[in-house]
């Protein structure tokens, strides 16, 4: 592993979600059939899966781009970089 590897695994944080949040996160992932009548289509199964981590980082505290798989643990567990709330200066 090299040293930025190192660095960056110290700097991420290990969370586990709930059989629902997985099953919320896999939900937003599918494609949603539908027809266009001179309308706006609806969002991408990736807006979507986005809008889905969006919500989970602010309900567990963590940045969503910085999620990465916890590889060996199944697919509840995944490292993020913790938001980190600076106090009063």
């Amino acid at each position: 592993m090299s040293n930025q590897q190192e660095r960056t695994k110290r700097m991420k944080r290990e969370y586990e979600m709930t059989e629902q949040e997985l099953k919320e996160l896999m939900d937003a992932s599918k494609p949603v059939p539908y027809l266009v009548f001179g309308g706006i289509p609806p969002a991408s199964p990736y807006d979507n899966a986005m809008r889905a981590w969006d919500a989970l980082g602010t309900k567990k505290g963590f940045w969503p781009m910085t999620v990465e798989s916890s590889c060996g643990k199944g697919d509840r567990f995944f490292l993020a970089e913790p938001i980190e709330e600076k106090g009063p200066q």
